[in-house]
């Protein structure tokens, strides 16, 4: 069973017990977490889209630590004018696992409807 759930502006393929580092989220370590935005669920070949979202459906999670990437040097220069700037970058960053991927049966029975009244 897999997700495609929409975590701080980004989308990402999560399964249960899986690691994901995402941008920085505010909440602290060890925090609970519910996802809300599911875009789509494969549960053993049955596939749910949503449109967007699915409704009912949710990502619990919990916060591992907070970490900065790699740092990114951003350097500028104008030939010939002697000017140069050098500039560092380090984002930030939070890893978080993946709980329990949830959908209501409500939802789970009306995007079955759904699929079964387009195939007719």
């Amino acid at each position: 069973m897999y997700a495609i759930v929409e975590i701080a502006g980004q989308q990402f393929k999560v399964t249960k017990d899986q690691r994901v580092i995402v941008h920085r989220l505010d909440a602290a370590e060890g925090d609970k977490l519910k996802f809300d935005n599911v875009l789509l669920i494969d549960d053993n070949g049955a596939i749910t889209v949503g449109a967007p979202a699915i409704d009912g459906a949710s990502i619990e999670a919990s916060v591992n630590r907070h970490l900065k990437g790699d740092k990114v040097i951003v350097f500028k220069k104008k030939r010939r004018k002697g000017y140069r700037v050098r500039n560092g970058h380090r984002q930030s960053f939070t890893e978080i696992t993946i709980g329990k991927i949830g959908v209501k049966k409500a939802a789970s029975k009306k995007a079955a409807e759904t699929t079964e009244e387009e195939n007719a």
